[in-house]
């Protein structure tokens, strides 16, 4: 009994072991720089999603990360995701009590969007065990309906 505790002990640590070694670390660095007209702290926050798929323009996606900057120039730092192309969103709340979990960002919210050409999501490629990093601009031309 004690040797097949031992070996599913030992198959167990095998196995996460593993599954640790094979999950890719890949990172995204992304350099904020909203120059709108809203004043960015604790509590009007501009929030950035990362998506997999620019299927989120329709709708039909949610973020597999997100995180909230406190200041208009902030740099935020996406680590271990597995994803190897990912979309980045962000959103600056203007009244407060948003917290980027409760569904999508308030109406009157700015928008912006990482992208190569204007209004089309720019993918960004991760290696693994490389830091990829974009510059995300944005201002209050574009608001949450």
């Amino acid at each position: 009994m004690r040797l097949h505790r031992s070996l599913a002990v030992s198959l167990l640590g095998l196995a996460l072991l593993a599954n640790a070694q094979s999950k890719p670390d890949r990172t995204l660095e992304v350099k904020l720089n909203y120059t709108g007209a809203g004043k960015v702290d604790q509590n009007h926050k501009i929030f950035v999603f990362l998506f997999d798929t620019p299927d989120f323009m329709q709708g039909n996606a949610m973020p597999i990360a997100n995180q909230a900057a406190t200041a208009k120039d902030q740099t935020l730092t996406f680590s271990g995701l597995s994803a190897a192309t990912v979309y980045a969103v962000a959103a600056f709340d203007p009244k407060g009590g948003y917290d980027g979990m409760s569904g999508p960002p308030p109406a009157g919210s700015s928008l912006g969007m990482y992208s190569k050409e204007p209004g089309t999501p720019g993918a960004v490629n991760l290696e693994a065990g490389k830091t990829a990093h974009v510059d995300l601009a944005f201002d209050d031309t574009a608001k949450m309906q």
